[in-house]
């Protein structure tokens, strides 16, 4: 669908979608397709660039295991109804019918074989079929209503709906044009907001933390403990801190208040080679037996760092308990530079959870990333997005 950005057209429409993202596309053409006369405003030159650079560039655009406990909200119960309402299946069978080639990864994450540029040109075809407009470079927008009426004014013109859809995304990678606009027009229309933050994201390690930043690009097996979440994932060593699956999963539910916990070795009984009977224990029996499970070089870092105080039964079972409850204090995050998604956003207690409609605003929506549901890694925050956005747009 080529973008109109010339600002000659018609000016007033049934449903104004502003964000031409995961969540606006979807919810555009499924309005488009209901009949509704739909505009789709995008404050960047071009829709979809989240979606182009997920995944590593092949959209990572669902996970069949979806369910509401993939999901971190003030409301945990919030999504259930939209995602019921769209499941993972109903996406692929649209994947399926554009014939475009896919597989799954680990836990159920569905990818493209291909671009994820082939998703976008879906969601852009589907998008055609129900006639929506796409104006592109809508920038300096501003919304007012009066008498059920949306007035939105932008540097590409003034238009007019009876409906107004918010997929405005949050402030997660603002390189690619994220912004707090959904926040503002919540607030403009008395919704309120849980204060956002980053999720999915590396956490930083500082004082005498950062001998850990030594071991850049080693990685482990772990389990992350976080609040009262737990995710058995990937860690990974960074320059700067803490990465991998595992981490950034737990960013999600990490206080700065509390340590982050690492098993470091699930499962594995890291020492019982140094308790058996007439066992060697010295620092080589040590490194020998982490260097078992481990890497080297995390094996070597830990025989200096975990080191037991002492070589008797124990002290090596107190060194054993701490391996697998190892406490990291982070010092922040990366920000919402390097987070993938945000936590946080439009209170899900002024959204009707079936149609995404504000509860004292008529004819106001808001769905995808900008509301105060936030997925785990691996799929589902698409999903939502996808989900969240059929339940409006067959509302509206």
């Amino acid at each position: 669908m080529a973008p109109n950005t010339s600002g000659k057209i018609a000016r007033s429409y049934d449903v104004i979608v502003l964000g031409a993202g995961a969540a606006g596309l979807m919810c555009a053409a499924v309005a488009g397709q209901r009949g509704r006369r739909v505009l789709l405003l995008e404050h960047n030159t071009q829709p979809g660039r989240k979606i182009l650079i997920s995944g590593g560039g092949r959209c990572n655009f669902t996970n069949i295991h979806c369910t509401a406990a993939n999901f971190l909200s003030n409301n945990p119960h919030f999504a259930k109804s939209a995602l019921a309402l769209y499941q993972p299946q109903h996406f692929l069978e649209l994947v399926e019918r554009y014939r475009i080639p896919w597989h799954e990864k680990t836990v159920g994450q569905l990818f493209c074989d291909g671009s994820a540029r082939a998703i976008l040109d879906m969601l852009l075809s589907e998008c055609e079929k129900g006639r929506v407009e796409l104006v592109t470079n809508a920038r300096d927008v501003c919304v007012e209503s009066t008498t059920g009426v949306f007035s939105v004014a932008s540097s590409q013109g003034e238009f007019t709906a009876g409906t107004l859809v918010v997929a405005t995304g949050g402030l997660s990678i603002p390189k690619i044009g994220a912004t707090g606009f959904s926040y503002d027009l919540a607030r403009q229309f008395g919704l309120r907001v849980v204060s956002p933050r980053p999720a999915l994201v590396p956490l930083l390690l500082g004082g005498e933390e950062t001998t850990w930043t030594e071991l850049s690009g080693v990685s482990a097996e772990v389990i992350a403990h976080a609040g009262r979440a737990q995710f058995r994932e990937k860690m990974l060593f960074t320059h700067r801190g803490l990465s991998g699956p595992a981490v950034l999963q737990a960013s999600s539910y990490w206080s700065a208040v509390e340590p982050l916990a690492v098993d470091l070795a699930p499962g594995a009984a890291v020492l019982r080679p140094l308790l058996e009977r007439g066992a060697r224990r010295d620092p080589t029996a040590l490194k020998q037996a982490l260097a078992a499970h481990l890497s080297q070089r995390l094996a070597a870092h830990l025989a200096d760092t975990g080191a037991p105080d002492g070589w008797t039964n124990a002290a090596l079972e107190a060194c054993e308990r701490r391996l697998h409850r190892w406490e990291f204090h982070p010092t922040g995050t990366e920000g919402f530079e390097k987070a993938e998604v945000t936590a946080g956003g439009v209170d899900t207690a002024d959204l009707n959870s079936r149609t995404m409609e504000a509860r004292t605003a008529p004819g106001l929506f808001f769905i995808g990333e900008g509301v105060d549901v936030t997925g785990h890694l691996g799929g589902f925050n698409f999903q939502w997005a996808w989900a969240s956005a059929v339940a409006a747009g067959r509302a509206l």
